[in-house]
């Protein structure tokens, strides 16, 4: 499933419930399911600044795909910050490149966040965003020295 098709199915299941709220709730509630970074990964070189939360993040490349892992000591900010992984994971730098988070403004979630879990909303899509460009470059500077050989 490709990023687009993703965001009509996200669009879907959040629009699914009747208010910012709710849809908010149902993220916390999904966040509490999501497993816990393992202490290693919970370290503060993986800490993003500017949260009053703190908020781990771990982005890797697997088979051309990205994927993101985060948590949070604040369930509010995992669930945020996990909608996103969770969103972006698995898809190729170049798609996530092309398709920026803003469809998520419309369905309530980000008005009903203090200006704090705003910003580390915002914080994420810069690390996953500046993540799938250092991605892209390494993948060109890659290619460019298997084509000079």
């Amino acid at each position: 499933m490709n990023l687009a098709e993703k965001q009509l199915q996200l669009t879907a299941e959040l629009a699914a419930l009747k208010t910012g709220p709710d849809r908010l709730a149902y993220l916390v509630a999904k966040a509490k399911c999501r497993p816990a970074l393992p202490p290693g990964q919970r370290v503060d070189a993986r800490l993003i600044p500017g949260c009053l939360a703190r908020l781990w993040f771990v982005p890797h490349v697997r088979a051309g795909c990205c994927f993101f892992a985060c948590d949070s000591d604040s369930l509010v900010v995992k669930a945020i910050a996990g909608l996103l992984c969770e969103f972006y994971s698995g898809h190729s730098a170049a798609e996530i490149l092309a398709h920026d988070p803003k469809f998520l403004a419309p369905l309530g979630i980000t008005q009903h966040l203090t200006p704090n879990r705003r910003n580390a909303l915002a914080q994420v899509w810069e690390r996953i965003r500046q993540f799938a460009a250092e991605t892209t470059a390494e993948a060109q500077r890659t290619q460019r020295t298997a084509e000079e050989k």
